[in-house]
């Protein structure tokens, strides 16, 4: 692939996984600085991995969340925890994976990771309750 594919390929996953809302945003808020980073994350994280055939985008997934949970990365955790259900993965495999985080990444992280887990799918639910 080109470049060009490559992003435009990277951009088509990026929007299943995180949404087009997230992802429009993220392009309407590059700036100068910014501008190259989105451009690179595009074409080699979402264009060049999450396209890869050796895994499913639902293990990609879960691997990411225990990767975010490992480098206490807060922001990343939310993003990926709110994104995995477009890749199909459940609550309950998330609570699995953090449950294995606990014994490699270390108690003090699986619980960060619970707590903030916990708080977006509350919030998930409670966005669910007030529809009509």
């Amino acid at each position: 692939m080109t470049d060009d594919e490559r992003y435009e390929a990277g951009l088509d996953v990026r929007r299943a996984v995180l949404g087009e809302a997230h992802v429009d945003r993220s392009l309407v808020n590059r700036t100068e600085l910014t501008s190259e980073f989105q451009n690179l994350i595009t074409r080699y994280a979402w264009g060049e991995i999450w396209t890869r055939e050796g895994l499913p985008r639902h293990t990609r997934s879960l691997l990411t969340i225990a990767m975010m949970v490992a480098l206490n990365r807060v922001e990343e955790l939310a993003l990926h925890l709110r994104a995995a259900k477009n890749n199909g993965v459940t609550r309950d495999e998330i609570k699995e994976v953090l449950m294995q985080t606990a014994i490699y990444c270390g108690v003090p992280a699986a619980n960060s990771a619970f707590h903030l887990a916990d708080k977006l799918f509350g919030e998930e639910d409670a966005a669910a309750a007030a529809k009509p």
